[in-house]
């Protein structure tokens, strides 16, 4: 996935399906890769679970981020400043990766940067969660796939299957969860691109498309 990967990509989906830990290790890989990496933090919605959080770690490996102008405060305001205009005039050679908020609600920021992200190549990939409440059913999934796409005036190009139940996450979870990725695809008409598992059970899951991560983002009780 990591070599087909288009210079825009957005990642959204649900709330807690794991989308923000995606985009996190989405932008890492990237950046072992020898790429520079912008990773735009659009989560004007949740203040719990957001890629702000791992700014100045990511910063430390060579990736830019922009972020909500008060993320980090202890102010909740909903702003977001007007360097993410930026990123559409880098580089070719310069990846950017799209954190959005959850839900039409996030996906609205994004509809105001649609003009632009529509001028070249992108990718739109929906993260979703079989163990997540709403998304537990294929059609609950799709529903929500389509109010985000409603909202930020752009389509999904591909689908991730991010189902975990966090640090708990066995092999049998994921092995289970497989062919509801599928589903959720099928019923789009959106290609399955990703499955992901974490690194130390990645291995063990006889998928061609597994994705292997590392849980950067955690519940505000585990920090």
């Amino acid at each position: 996935m990591i070599q087909d990967i288009k210079r825009i990509t957005i990642i959204t989906g649900h709330y807690g399906s794991g989308k923000t830990n995606f985009a996190v290790n989405l932008a890492v890989d990237l950046c072992k890769g020898k790429k520079k990496v912008v990773l735009v933090d659009l989560d004007i919605v949740n203040p719990y679970f957001r890629s702000a959080d791992f700014k100045e770690k990511l910063g430390q490996m060579g990736i830019e981020m922009i972020c909500p102008t008060y993320a980090n405060t202890n102010l909740d305001i909903p702003a977001l400043g007007a360097d993410i205009y930026s990123v559409f005039q880098k580089e070719d050679d310069c990846f950017v990766i799209f954190d959005v908020g959850g839900d039409d609600a996030g996906a609205a920021a994004l509809g105001r940067y649609a003009k632009l992200i529509c001028e070249e190549p992108f990718d739109m990939l929906y993260v979703v969660n079989r163990y997540r409440y709403l998304t537990r059913q294929p059609q609950e999934a799709l529903q929500i796939l389509r109010e985000i796409e409603t909202a930020s005036r752009l389509s999904a190009t591909g689908i991730v299957n991010n189902s975990n139940l966090g640090e708990q996450t066995t092999e049998q979870d994921v092995l289970t969860a497989l062919e509801y990725g599928q589903s959720v695809a099928s019923l789009s008409g959106i290609p399955l691109v990703a499955t992901t598992a974490e690194r130390k059970i990645a291995a063990k899951v006889p998928e061609a498309t597994i994705y292997p991560i590392d849980l950067y983002v955690l519940p505000p009780w585990e920090k």
